[in-house]
């Protein structure tokens, strides 16, 4: 049995009349009543009591129909899901992102790709931008926000997406917490907070202090930037931090602008080798919406 048996038995018992329901499937008279009559063969049972003024469903033509109805409306279901997902418009969309892009990126992002694609499920997942990599070339992951520069050479493609910059992150009990704007040599004697070692800012905020002139007396390292915060809040040093923070900026820390500016990017990243559609399509967003 075929979808186009189903198709013409369903036009046929709508209509009523074999020349409307021809009409309706854009065809001629004849192939239909052929169809009908080889559909009724195959099933061993009419399926129309004919009769001068149209056909009739037969009792068992009756409880077919609804089924017959839905079993189109399936195909055609299917259908447009393998349109979809060969656009990369439905299916499964497994994110890597690291703890700041929470601050700002992925707020702006997820709502816009969720408009544009609704029937991609997101799944997110929090790690740092080595550990995204590494899931990226696995394949256990298909895309991920990561930190720039990456720490380890890996087989993804990454773009920038975002920059920002680095600020101070004080306890507003400190004596800089009133300062509006700060040399980072100044600091030069106060215990710092870092990110855990696999962290990009680790890295970053330690290249920063050498090229102010000193080595940073590390008092504390925590896994996620907000503990790093929630550490400077408990007194226990100041920490380089991104600026967009401020969004998360828990109370009792102020961020204090530097003086000489260090940039830091935020990028894209996408395995090299065989990335899903949907995985292009959110980092073409991510590529528009920085556009924008």
């Amino acid at each position: 049995m075929e979808l186009r048996q189903l198709r013409y038995f369903v036009a046929l018992a709508e209509t009523g009349n074999f020349h409307r329901a021809a009409e309706r499937l854009h065809i001629s008279q004849p192939p239909l009543t052929v169809a009908i009559r080889k559909l009724e063969a195959e099933l061993g049972t009419p399926l129309f009591e004919r009769g001068a003024r149209g056909v009739t469903l037969t009792a068992a033509a009756e409880a077919a129909l609804p089924i017959a109805r839905a079993t189109l409306a399936g195909g055609e279901q299917f259908c447009a899901a393998v349109r979809e997902g060969a656009k990369g418009e439905r299916g499964r969309l497994r994110i890597g992102f690291v703890g700041s892009a929470t601050f700002e990126l992925l707020p702006r992002l997820i709502p816009a790709f969720r408009t544009a694609y609704p029937l991609v499920e997101l799944v997110l997942e929090e790690a740092s931008s080595v550990e995204i990599a590494r899931s990226l070339e696995a394949h256990d992951l298909d895309v991920g926000l990561v930190r720039l520069p990456l720490l380890e050479t890996a087989t993804v493609d990454t773009r920038v997406i975002d920059r920002d910059e680095l600020h101070l992150a004080v306890s507003t009990a400190s004596p800089l917490g009133g300062l509006g704007r700060i040399e980072l040599a100044a600091v030069a004697g106060e215990p710092f907070v870092l990110q855990s070692r696999i962290s990009v800012l680790h890295a970053i905020a330690l290249m920063a202090c050498h090229a102010a002139g000193f080595t940073p007396r590390i008092a504390q390292e925590a896994t996620q930037l907000s503990a790093v915060l929630s550490l400077v809040r408990s007194g226990l040093g100041v920490a380089l931090v991104p600026s967009r923070a401020t969004a998360a900026m828990p109370q009792g820390v102020r961020l204090i602008p530097l003086a000489q500016r260090v940039p830091i990017e935020m990028g894209v990243a996408l395995p090299r080798d065989r990335p899903t559609l949907p995985a292009n399509n959110f980092a073409g967003l991510a590529d528009t919406d920085r556009l924008s």
